[in-house]
Formats: structure tokens, sequence, C-alpha cells
């Protein structure tokens, strides 16, 4: 719970500060979470650099110092995915420049929002991480039907619907207390729900994989995959939320 405590405060304290800072974390994580990846789709060593490589040049465009989150970006993410293909002729790792360049860009692009920006990308984690506490403190003291036991064992539907709740009360709060935009507050239920379907899907990638953790990185929490897996999938929708709303 500590360990936990403090990554959330790193992230918080990224978030607040913004620009070169935020951006540095989020390549430092990006570049782990590629290794991580990698080691799940069974590469060797020299391929596992060459993606990281091959990510890191959008990465690096990112940068407030460089272009920013700007959509050619995405041009550039999607040449980086293509490459990886044609040369280790393995779209499953090449997969993973996307899976996890994509948030990274989303991220950076909801803070870079004038007046809304900060609040959007606090709302954006704060509601996986509500969905996450609300899952495990309700899937424990309600217990009943598993939710994809063939996948994950441990979850259940009791916990889903308290992450799902969590995760609302907080987008709530965040509304009357910073004024987040009703639009991103009905439409948090189904991004909770999106997180919970991301960490089945990490689960299945490991299950496939034959490990129980997709790093060892942080110690008792495994890796950085495990920490984020409800996030990939819910920045680049609230990205196209937060340009909606």
């Amino acid at each position: 719970m500590i360990a936990s405590i403090g990554m959330i405060a790193v992230a918080l304290v990224a978030l607040l500060l913004g620009g070169v800072g935020m951006w540095l974390l989020a390549v430092i994580v990006c570049l782990f979470m590629m290794a991580e990846w990698a080691d799940l789709t069974k590469v060797d060593r020299k391929t596992k650099r060459m993606s990281q490589f091959a990510l890191s040049v959008p990465l690096a465009l990112m940068s407030p110092l460089a272009a920013g989150p700007h959509f050619f970006v995405l041009g550039v993410l999607g040449a980086a995915f293509f490459f990886v293909a044609i040369v280790t002729r393995n779209a499953r790792l090449a997969a993973g420049t996307l899976y996890c360049g994509l948030p990274v860009f989303a991220l950076l692009l909801i803070r870079e929002q004038p007046d809304t920006g900060l609040v959007s990308a606090l709302w954006a984690l704060s509601l996986v991480w509500a969905t996450d506490i609300g899952a495990f403190f309700a899937g424990r003291s309600l217990g009943g039907p598993k939710l994809a036991p063939a996948i994950s064992p441990a979850k259940t539907w009791s916990g889903l619907i308290g992450g799902v709740l969590l995760a609302s009360l907080v987008a709530y709060a965040i509304q009357v207390g910073y004024g987040l935009s009703p639009m991103l507050v009905l439409a948090t239920p189904v991004l909770a729900v999106l997180a919970q379907a991301g960490d089945l899907f990490e689960s299945a990638l490991k299950r496939r994989a034959g490990v129980k953790d997709s790093g060892n990185i942080l110690p008792g929490h495994g890796g950085v995959l495990d920490r984020l897996d409800g996030v990939v999938p819910v920045l680049p929708i609230a990205m196209l939320l937060t340009l909606l709303a």
C-alpha cells in the first residue's frame, strides 16, 4: 500500500509540473513498458532493445522542446510500428509500440489543453486508480461470482461494480471541486469498465506467456505493465472525450 501511494504521489507531482518533467517521466515509464511487452513476446535482448529504440523516436518528438503531442507524431508512431513489424517479422512485438506509445501521447495531449488540461488529466488517471481501489475492496468484502475466472480468477462482478461506483464518485467530486466537464463525469462508468477490461487483457497476455507478473521492477507489485494495464485503454478514449468536451 505504501509503495502504491508513493507511485501515485510521483504521478501527481509530475502532473502538476507538466512540461518537460512530466514528459520525461512518461518516456521512462513507456520504455520500461515496452521492455516488459517484449519479454512477454519472448524475444531476445537485441530485438527488445531495437523495439525500444524504434519507440524512442516518436517519444522524443512528443517533448515540449520538440513537436510536442502534435497529431503528426501519431504518424511517426505508426511508422515505428511498421518498422518493428517488418524488421522483426513479429506483429505482436510491433503492437507494443502502439500499446505503450498511444497512452503517453494521449496523456500529454490532455495535459496540454489550455485551462482544463490539469483537471482533465487528473480525472483520467484518478478514475483508473479509483476503479482499482474500489474493485479490490469490494471484491474482498463481498466476493461473489467471478468476472472472468479463466483469465483472472481473483476478479469478481462485485469488484467491478465497486470499482465503477468509486470511480464515478471521484469524477463527481472533481466536477464539484474543480469544474470537470459533465460529459466526462457521465463517461466515467464506461471508462471504469474499460479500465477493468485493460486489466483482464494484460492478465491474458501474462497467462499466454506463462508468467505471474510482467516484470519485477516494483518489488511486491510486479512490473510497470501490471500497474498501468488499466491506464492503457482509458487514456486514448479520455483524450478524444476531452477534445470533444
